[in-house]
């Protein structure tokens, strides 16, 4: 589910429920506490805040990236969900990206995640308090990772 790209969430196809269901229902799970006040494909499409998430490939793909990543991105949901997660992030800020990344495998999730990521036209921005999490099958297979967070400023 999580490691073909899907089309781009629309009316037309209910707004990708599978896959949003699967992202809600992973963070609910890992976190203990809800991502949206309500459980809706549509809802988490057009949440206020970036929600993304990256399949399990050896250099992983965003897989999902709702309209608020597109927007911070400054890409439409093609070009975001064809780029490999890493170049989400400048080359001077991928160590401390993939140190995030170790921190969260060790932990389960983590929460607190700050750092610098730039948009495709190379605005930078930093991310604070952004959580983390794996997307785990109901059988414990690693499907991809996530990331959500609503606090971040130009610099």
């Amino acid at each position: 589910m999580v490691k073909k790209q899907l089309a781009e969430p629309a009316l037309g196809n209910n707004y990708q429920p599978d896959h949003a269901q699967f992202l809600v229902g992973t963070f609910a799970r890992i976190t203990g506490r809800p991502l949206l006040a309500v459980e809706d494909a549509r809802v988490l499409y057009h949440a206020p805040f970036p929600i993304l998430s990256h399949d399990t490939d050896e250099d992983p793909v965003l897989t999902y990236g709702n309209l608020a990543a597109q927007k911070l991105w400054e890409m439409d949901w093609d070009a975001l969900t064809a780029l490999p997660s890493r170049l989400t992030a400048e080359p001077a800020e991928r160590g401390q990206r993939d140190a995030m990344f170790a921190e969260m495998r060790a932990k389960g999730f983590i929460e607190n995640y700050a750092g610098i990521r730039v948009s495709a036209t190379g605005k930078r921005f930093e991310i604070r308090n952004a959580i983390i999490w794996p997307l785990l099958a109901e059988d414990g297979t690693k499907l991809g990772e996530a990331a959500t967070f609503k606090d971040y400023t130009f610099l």
